[in-house]
């Protein structure tokens, strides 16, 4: 049963950090990508960086170049979300998702997803 758990979120204020996890289980990150989404209230869901499968490469949405990156450990079968110099624009709920490989940014290409965990960016 594949299953994603997301972990990490919380009240940050602006300027500040959070590290956000993706534990997985029921298959196996060495033939499954994986992908963060945000959506916030009110707007569509967001495509924020992937992971590949087969040779680690990563892709980030524009906005949270320079400031946010994506790590696999696969022995730990984890997928983490490193966020820096976080702002209110990034409050949204966060989820992991899975896919077949490859890279990509957009929810359709996703088969699995986590419960979400909420970030809020205030002061």
């Amino acid at each position: 049963q594949v299953q994603l758990v997301e972990s990490g979120g919380g009240l940050v204020q602006p300027g500040g950090s959070l590290r956000l996890s993706c534990a997985a289980s029921g298959f196996s990150l060495d033939y499954y990508s994986i992908g963060w989404f945000r959506q916030a209230p009110g707007k569509q869901r967001e495509g924020v960086s992937c992971i590949s499968s087969s040779d680690g490469s990563t892709v980030y949405t524009d906005s949270v170049k320079g400031r946010f990156t994506i790590t696999r450990d696969n022995a730990k079968s984890t997928v983490y979300l490193q966020m820096n110099s976080l702002a209110p624009a990034d409050t949204a709920v966060y989820y992991c998702a899975t896919k077949g490989g490859g890279i990509g940014l957009h929810p359709w290409e996703y088969d699995y997803w986590g419960q979400g965990t909420q970030v809020t960016v205030s002061s």
